[in-house]
């Protein structure tokens, strides 16, 4: 039963933060998400070149995810256009359109946030972490700068060094600061860590209003490596980058799988540059140098097969009831925050 008392909000984007407010939506009517914008790849990045607009694609499956609405119009956010006589029009998911068409008439990006949602019948709120129709760029380990997120995840490039916005004045979106320092449990990913985790954390009043937050905050770190992102990339490692985009402070806890993924998945995400992320003790140790405490659930999903998803990888995903009742024990047993090893 639902416990409108319970205040959560989601950071993230992609499919993760959206699966942690599936599950949570059972326990409460207040979850609001926070999702980037930033995406610059597949349908969303042509809306983006074509209509000047902040990346609708996150906010459109955060949307559908809490719709209580009307199934047909649920459906259509999501249908993707399957043509052969238009390379723009092919792949395109419905809701971008239909959300940069509310751009147009409402004049706002936010107002055509609230309409869809508004018109999908969600329950809890989704908002863009910011309005400004910014790039993200990256600084590569040899030295190189990328700009748009699309190429921040490009395969066959240096390693990602550090992460940045192409405008520096972008500000967070009204009501997000609000949220968080109202919120019991603020969830970062798990998603993308440098494309959608980190970027959200860019927005200097986000990182700031989480790292200070009464809230229990909670990273729930990602099943496997990514290609051209996190190639190589150790759980520690992705622990320690959310820390230090945090400002160094505010992680309460890492959440880890500790349901270790049949073979067959196992092998064939390695196989695709994937590899599963152990939670080994000396991961673990890593960690809690951090002043982050580790917990440990059994929180993917180890039955369903990969997924067939138009132009990107998939990963072993997590599985949005077991990932809830595991956010719920860590709610029950909130410990102040470790100090970091120096």
């Amino acid at each position: 039963m639902a416990q409108p008392s319970l205040r959560v909000v989601c950071v993230g984007g992609g499919l993760g933060a959206p699966t942690v407010m599936a599950g949570m939506r059972a326990h409460t009517d207040d979850i609001t998400g926070i999702i980037a914008v930033t995406d610059s790849g597949r349908s969303t990045g042509k809306v983006r070149i074509a209509l000047d607009v902040p990346a609708p694609g996150d906010i459109r499956n955060a949307l559908v995810v809490l719709s209580e609405g009307d199934p047909v119009l649920r459906r259509l956010f999501n249908h993707r256009f399957d043509t052969d006589k238009s390379d723009d029009l092919n792949g395109m998911a419905f809701g971008n359109l239909f959300i940069a068409a509310l751009v147009q008439q409402e004049g706002s990006f936010l107002r055509a946030v609230e309409e869809s949602a508004r018109l999908l019948g969600i329950r809890g709120k989704v908002l863009p972490v910011t309005l400004y129709n910014t790039q993200l760029c990256a600084k590569l380990a040899d030295g190189t700068e990328v700009e748009e997120e699309v190429n921040v995840r490009g395969l066959g490039k240096a390693r990602i060094e550090r992460i940045f916005l192409r405008d520096p004045e972008v500000r967070a979106t009204g009501g997000t600061v609000e949220a968080i320092e109202a919120a019991d449990l603020i969830t970062l990913g798990p998603g993308s860590l440098y494309t959608t985790v980190c970027a959200c954390l860019l927005i200097p009043e986000i990182a700031r209003a989480i790292s200070e937050a009464r809230g229990l905050v909670v990273y729930v770190a990602n099943t496997t490596a990514q290609p051209g992102q996190t190639d190589g990339v150790t759980l520690s490692e992705h622990v320690a980058a959310v820390v230090d985009y945090l400002g160094g402070t505010g992680l309460d806890v890492a959440l880890l799988n500790d349901d270790p993924p049949p073979a067959h998945l196992r092998d064939h995400h390695a196989e695709q540059g994937m590899p599963y992320l152990e939670p080994t003790a000396d991961e673990i140790t890593r960690i809690e140098r951090l002043g982050v405490r580790v917990a440990k659930a059994p929180i993917i999903d180890k039955w369903s097969g990969p997924r067939e998803m138009w132009n990107k990888q998939d990963t072993i995903r997590h599985d949005a009831m077991r990932l809830a009742d595991a956010l719920l024990d860590l709610l029950k047993t909130k410990r102040p925050r470790l100090r970091a090893v120096r």
